[in-house]
C-alpha cells in the first residue's frame, strides 16, 4: 500500500500509483470526506468541462431579418452621411 510522509507545512506528496488511479494532474484538486467510522476518503475534485453542457443558457437574442436590414440601413447611412454615432 503506498504511503506518503507529511511536512512540516503540512503537506504531502500524493504517491504516484495514487495520482494515475485517480486520473489526478497537476493543478487539480481533490476533497477530503470524513466517514463515520472516522476515515478518511479522498476523491478528486475536478469536473470535466464538458460535463457542463447545457447547464448555463446562453445569452444569445434571436434577431429577425427586418432587423438585420434595418441596422445595415443605418450603418451604410452613417457611413455615407459621416454620423458615426
Amino acid at each position: 500500500m503506498p504511503s506518503a510522509t507529511l511536512t512540516s507545512k503540512g503537506q504531502i506528496t500524493l504517491p504516484k500509483q495514487i495520482r494515475e488511479r485517480l486520473g489526478l494532474a497537476t493543478g487539480d484538486r481533490v476533497a477530503f470526506h470524513e466517514r463515520a467510522d472516522g476515515s478518511v476518503v479522498i476523491e478528486p475534485e475536478t469536473v470535466d468541462f464538458r460535463s457542463l453542457q447545457g447547464s448555463i443558457r446562453p445569452r444569445v437574442r434571436g434577431v429577425s431579418i427586418d432587423d438585420m436590414r434595418t441596422a445595415v440601413k443605418h450603418a451604410v447611412a452613417r457611413r455615407y452621411t459621416g454620423n458615426r454615432r
